[in-house]
């Protein structure tokens, strides 16, 4: 069975720039029709941060973060990114990676997914 594994958070201040990888453990991410990074934030629901749909190839952002965070794919190493850049405090949160094998009816919407990783922790000081 394939394991997402996150990785990369931490703290950060104001401004700053994380990258969070998802490595695919156990199998491959070819495997997986959509995949995206979830977060949630102390006292609040999770929600979806950015996705990526391999059947087109197209990403979606949140509006909170686009312009910002940047979804990537790395077939060869296996592993997908989240580039965050221009970091606020705001963006404190667990941060999770997801993935799963059907398109569904869209890659921003957590309800498609059926594989998800432990989540790492974004601190972002002021």
């Amino acid at each position: 069975q394939v394991q997402l594994v996150e990785s990369g958070g931490g703290l950060v201040q104001a401004g700053g720039s994380l990258r969070l990888s998802c490595a695919a453990s156990g199998g491959t991410l070819g495997h997986y029709a959509i995949i995206g990074w979830f977060r949630r934030a102390p006292g609040k629901e999770r929600e979806a941060v950015a996705c990526i749909d391999r059947t087109d190839r197209s990403t979606l952002y949140a509006d909170s973060v686009r312009g910002r965070f940047t979804i990537s794919v790395d077939n060869h190493e296996n592993t997908v990114y989240l580039q965050m850049n221009s970091l606020k405090p705001e963006d404190t949160a667990v941060y999770y990676c997801a993935a799963d094998t059907l398109e569904g009816y869209g890659c921003i919407l957590e309800f498609e997914y059926g594989s998800w990783g432990q989540g790492t922790q974004v601190t972002v000081s002021s």
